[in-house]
């Protein structure tokens, strides 16, 4: 991965829009059901194995969990500067437990929708997508509603992407035309990554420094 992650690490978790961190810098989301790979993501893109795994600490699984990420990308052209930037990465609740009821899970809607929708520093939204299970309602459902009109004023739009996780379990001939359908059905960019092998990370981040820069 050729973007230096010069920090990272968790900043606060809440479960209510009451008690949200102060608005500071720019917001990545990542949301995706459970098992879906987005700890692993999360690791993968900050060079910190363990930030993944206070995602999955008790009660922080059903929380909005803030991690601060500060990264360095190499200069576009031969002596020019590198680029910094200073993120928020926010772990949204994951979607889709088995265990759990479905009054409990209704219970995050107001949470998932009023941060997405109100939170002026969001810039960006991975909906990640297991690229062998292709998208559920849910995924659909996420995607049309970030392209509804927010509830307060930003420089720009919440831009939606889907990241295709587990792209290491598909041989190289499965992928482009997996990455193709997911995209023809889904209507918004797609990028296929492997937390595992760290395939498509550079990419990724080039998303991730255009959201903030």
């Amino acid at each position: 991965m050729s973007v230096q992650v010069l920090s990272a690490e968790f900043s606060s978790a809440t479960t209510s829009m009451a008690s949200m961190p102060a608005p500071l810098h720019v917001e990545v989301a990542f949301a995706g059901r459970s098992n879906v790979g987005k700890s692993t993501l999360l690791g993968a893109l900050s060079s910190r194995k363990s930030l993944a795994r206070v995602s999955k600490d008790p009660g922080r699984t059903r929380a909005l969990v803030f991690f601060d990420v500060r990264a360095r990308k190499p200069a576009a052209e031969p002596g020019g500067a590198p680029e910094e930037a200073l993120l928020q990465f926010v772990d949204l609740p994951g979607y889709g437990y088995a265990k759990i009821s479905k009054a409990e899970a209704a219970a995050w809607k107001p949470l998932i929708e009023g941060y997405l929708q109100t939170r002026a520093t969001l810039r960006l939204v991975l909906v990640l997508v297991d690229i062998r299970r292709g998208p559920e309602q849910e995924e659909r459902d996420l995607i049309e509603f970030l392209a509804q009109p927010a509830q307060v004023e930003r420089p720009q739009p919440v831009a939606a992407r889907v990241v295709a996780t587990k792209l290491d379990k598909l041989s190289r001939h499965e992928r482009k035309p997996a990455l193709k359908k997911l995209k023809d059905e889904l209507g918004v960019p797609v990028y296929g990554v492997s937390g595992e092998s760290g395939e498509g990370l550079d990419q990724l981040w080039n998303v991730i420094f255009a959201s903030a820069l």
